[in-house]
């Protein structure tokens, strides 16, 4: 039996390596418009967008075992596994026909991010920061959507904090590596946009 299982995990790492996705981070704080760029990226670059958030959540839904146990985590305040969330992003590239992913709002510490390249023998090829300043944020916040329940002044502040007390480290990781590629996305959508455009076209030439 455990070799069935052995056989089954080494398939699976097998294949994630054979593929040699392109892997890019897309790190930012809440309200720094990752999300807009990300859906920009993916119609023009062709990329696959994958949310370690919207993963996490689709799994709750889906109501499997391992979908009860990360909602059950989430409502006692804990903080799900890196296992747990890479092993969902690992799934979804594997049954996924591209071979180009941004991973959006994960790695969300060094943990995660050691955890990652260690389970999936995987490095991204960039960073893509999109660097804001926190009043520029609070401001895109409060004014985007007042249904939002987490987007009143102190959960935003909280927010905020543990992004860069847990996020930083891992951009400074990958900063002293050369592969931060930092974007002023305190400017309107289309001219973060044109900084966007000009990290993936140089990237591609590179890779051709």
């Amino acid at each position: 039996m455990g070799t069935a299982v052995e056989a089954a995990n080494k398939e699976a790492n097998g294949s994630i390596a054979e593929k040699k996705p392109t892997v890019v981070f897309v790190l930012g704080g809440p309200g720094s418009g990752k999300g807009t760029q990300c859906a920009n990226i993916v119609q023009h670059f062709g990329y696959t967008h994958l949310s370690a958030g919207d993963l996490l959540r689709a799994e709750i839904k889906s109501g499997s075992e391992n979908g009860t146990m990360i909602q059950n985590m989430i409502k006692e305040g804990k903080i799900v596994p890196s296992e747990v969330t890479i092993k969902l992003l690992q799934r979804a590239i594997e049954e996924c026909g591209n071979d180009k992913f941004l991973i959006d709002g994960f790695p969300r510490n060094e943990e995660n991010r050691a955890a990652f390249e260690d389970v999936t023998k995987i490095e991204p090829a960039f960073v893509l920061f999109f660097d804001c300043s926190e009043e520029e944020m609070e401001r895109r916040l409060l004014s985007r959507n007042q249904g939002r329940e987490d987007d009143n002044i102190e959960t935003i502040r909280k927010r905020f904090k543990v992004f860069l007390e847990s996020s930083l480290p891992v951009i400074e990781h990958y900063d002293s590596r050369g592969k931060v590629r930092k974007i002023d996305a305190a400017r309107p959508i289309e001219e973060v946009f044109e900084s966007v455009k000009a990290v993936f076209t140089s990237k591609n030439e590179k890779a051709d």
